[in-house]
């Protein structure tokens, strides 16, 4: 028989266990994410797991976000690509289903989210509007070879354009970068704790690289590294960062980087299907899978919609690109701990 238990700091560690060997798991479905999204944010997160015969046999971080501007909901997992249920028998993923259902009752709230790659339910709404990038690494000719033409002598060119690449130990390149980057796009930054937060919990396994164009800093990028993968997640650049293809040599260093140590999956991210970056990820030569976010309506009678597109969010961001970076940094973490 299947038991679905709640998980307690001292059932951490075999839920990693679990994860690290479980093919359907994800670095999100890590419990550091819980650790994380506690100390950072607020929200309270319900991390739930199927056990039988005294063994883990499936998992399901849920979290639950609570806000006055976007609603009340129950997701796997918020700031993440991917989450919902990662099993190793269907006993386990139907038990994890029926709790979550139960728990989104119970807390009455507008739905329940969970962020699959495939499609794990009967009957759930689905939204398929994003995809993810993800393809296998070889050495850095057939890594350049994958690539459309376009974007291998975009490469050649940023490389000839006198750019440096660097680990870095703290976040205030980072920070900085990144939170000027996002507020052009007009979009609220993480708040520096949260960033703080993902080092303290991953430790090594969370990474920050900076490039830099004839000795100042041009762009940042923070990566995850999870069983043979590497995961480029938050990333931003400057403005004198596009003329000079700075990103792009960012990404073609990290591909370097993880090639040399051995990683065989570089994870791109999800993007909006059909927006820039998706293009901009084919020219790389990944191809893209549809993401399936299914949903379980609580109190709601339609499907959120929070992305930057949605018309009723075109004024803010027209504001929110307007106002100074100190003002953004210090607001934007009260709004993007809610945008899920």
């Amino acid at each position: 028989m299947v038991v679905i238990k709640t998980l307690g700091v001292q059932e951490q560690e075999r839920w990693d266990r679990f994860v690290e060997t479980c093919d359907e798991a994800t670095f999100f479905h890590r419990a550091g994410w819980k650790t994380v999204i506690e100390t950072s944010t607020g929200h309270t997160p319900y991390y739930l797991y199927a056990e039988q015969d005294g063994h883990i046999c499936g998992v399901l971080p849920l979290v639950e976000v609570k806000s006055r501007l976007f609603g009340h909901a129950l997701v796997s997992t918020p700031f993440c690509v991917y989450g919902g249920v990662a099993s190793t028998c269907e006993a386990a993923t139907s038990g994890l289903l029926d709790h979550a259902q139960s728990l989104a009752e119970k807390l009455r709230v507008d739905y329940l989210e969970l962020r699959h790659r495939q499609v794990k339910t009967r009957g759930w709404p689905v939204r398929s509007t994003h995809a993810t990038f993800r393809r296998p690494l070889g050495d850095d000719d057939s890594n350049l070879k994958a690539m459309k033409r376009k974007q291998r002598a975009v490469i050649r060119q940023a490389i000839g354009n006198e750019h440096t690449a660097a680990i870095e130990p703290d976040l205030d390149r980072f920070f900085h970068i990144y939170s000027t980057s996002v507020r052009n796009l007009g979009t609220p930054v993480f708040s520096r704790r949260f960033f703080k937060a993902l080092q303290a919990v991953f430790k090594h396994d969370c990474e920050v690289l900076s490039v830099h164009h004839q000795g100042r800093p041009v762009c940042s990028l923070m990566s995850f590294y999870f069983r043979d993968e590497v995961l480029p997640y938050y990333g931003g650049g400057l403005p004198e960062s596009r003329s000079l293809k700075s990103m792009d040599f960012m990404y073609w260093d990290l591909m370097q980087r993880a090639t040399t140590r051995g990683i065989g999956i570089y994870d791109f991210g999800r993007s909006k299907i059909d927006s820039g970056p998706y293009h901009y990820k084919r020219h790389w030569g990944f191809v893209p899978e549809p993401l399936c976010y299914e949903y379980h309506l609580v109190r709601a009678t339609q499907l959120p919609n929070h992305s930057p597109s949605n018309p009723k969010y075109r004024y803010f961001i027209k504001l929110w690109q307007r106002l100074p970076l100190w003002l953004t940094q210090q607001l934007g973490p009260y709004l993007s701990k809610n945008l899920a």
